[in-house]
């Protein structure tokens, strides 16, 4: 057992047992919560654990095993597949009738399976052959069947704070390192719970990376501020470009920037390029952001976009990232206008809605003698022809469809004067 121990990463040594050593998620498992009932009674359900990394989601599905008396069948959905589960199945089935015991099924990962693999366990989940205990890092809404998410309890898990992390990291010094005889400044601790970044896995392996660098003092070993600094020489922040929290930062820098907010707007530009999301996909969706929410209250919107985007292809990163900074801080102080997006997306609707409607006839281009004599062009009226250049109740609306007004200016910035200029000619 010592010999296993020895090798095994400190996060596993020091996974804990019971309800009482395990920090973090009280919304979840402080008395008389649902979960900690289930821990506490031995009563299993069928379950999905949805959190980020190294906030206890394995540590919990073997503590319910536990308490259940339960056995446990452990999969990963990365690597399993219809053949796995299968198998699963049958040792369930063998160990309910021989031992008269239930099985979990513990999924790591479980938004990886596919809808094939999550039907071929479902019936099972169903019957109560198997009580699925599915983790995932991923929105189950977007990633889950809804006949499995439907049999199954959503328990979302948060990241651990940094009390939860102290406490965590106070616990390895005492006890999975106890016999390196450890020390660690303050604010050595303090960077080690910066970079765990809410997660308690890599919390204790940068700890243990450190440890097996610490500098000898007689018979203690101390952790010192530079060896956790170069050891910490990637970055720290939880990105990643297909999971949810990509959208929620998008999200976030979006709706910074339509709430006139530069400050907020700048640390969630700096968030996502500091987590490694390209600067050509922030330049595309600024671009995007220029003609929704600013619109003809500031034109120079979309040209400064444009232009930041061109200067990060000529300059690439980290030069031209300054660029998209510039169009950001533009873009969150410029007046705000939704009216372009919105009159474009009433009139894609009708659009759509009125099928093929011909063009009027005298709006018709006639290049050809035949079209004149078929009245293609008759009586248009040359607008630079007419008083102040306005072709006044002229339609351009094809004639089953009554006239409309899609684009209605707001009184910020440029559309004041479109405004007026519509409001005279009406």
């Amino acid at each position: 057992m010592n010999t296993i121990n020895k090798f095994q990463p400190l996060a596993d040594r020091l996974r804990p047992q019971n309800l009482e050593k395990f920090f973090g998620q009280s919304h979840l498992l402080a008395p008389g919560k649902p979960l900690y009932q289930a821990i506490k009674s031995g009563l299993l359900h069928s379950m999905i654990l949805w959190g980020p990394p190294g906030t206890g989601k394995t540590t919990l599905a073997n503590m319910l095993a536990q308490a259940a008396n339960a056995r446990i069948e452990k999969l990963s959905a990365v690597l399993a597949g219809v053949k796995d589960i299968r198998s699963c199945v049958e040792r369930a089935e063998e160990a309910l009738e021989v031992n008269h015991q239930r099985t979990i099924l513990f999924v790591d990962e479980v938004h990886r399976f596919n809808k094939s693999q999550q039907d071929a366990f479902l019936p099972h989940v169903e019957s109560g052959l198997l009580t699925l205990i599915g983790a995932t890092t991923e929105n189950p809404s977007f990633e889950l069947n809804n006949a499995l998410l439907s049999r199954c309890r959503t328990y979302v898990l948060k990241d651990l704070d940094g009390n939860e992390l102290a406490k965590i990291l106070d616990n390895a010094l005492k006890t999975g390192l106890n016999e390196k005889n450890i020390e660690i400044s303050l604010e050595g601790i303090k960077l080690l719970i910066a970079s765990a970044d809410g997660d308690a896995r890599r919390l204790l392996n940068h700890l243990e990376i450190c440890a097996d660098f610490a500098e000898k003092n007689g018979t203690k070993k101390i952790i010192t501020e530079n060896i956790i600094k170069e050891i910490l020489t990637h970055s720290l922040r939880r990105f990643d470009k297909n999971g949810e929290d990509f959208y929620n930062q998008i999200s976030a820098l979006h709706k910074a920037v339509r709430g006139s907010d530069p400050d907020a707007a700048l640390y969630w530009l700096c968030r996502m390029l500091d987590g490694g999301c390209d600067p050509k996909y922030i330049a595309r969706r600024i671009i995007r952001i220029a003609s929704e929410d600013i619109g003809n209250a500031d034109p120079r919107a979309l040209e400064i976009t444009l232009n930041a985007a061109l200067v990060y292809d000529r300059l690439g990163s980290p030069e031209g990232e300054l660029a998209l900074a510039q169009a950001v801080i533009y873009l969150s102080v410029a007046a705000k206008s939704n009216a372009a997006y919105m009159a474009f997306n009433e009139a894609m609707n009708d659009a759509k809605k009125s099928g093929s409607l011909e063009v009027p006839l005298h709006i018709r281009n006639a290049p050809t003698k035949l079209m004149k004599e078929l009245g293609y062009g008759k009586n248009y009226r040359y607008a630079h022809d007419e008083v102040d250049a306005y072709a006044a109740g002229e339609n351009y609306f094809p004639e089953k469809l009554s006239k409309r007004q899609y684009y209605h200016p707001t009184d910020r910035g440029l559309e004041i004067k479109i405004k007026e200029k519509l409001e005279s000619l009406s």
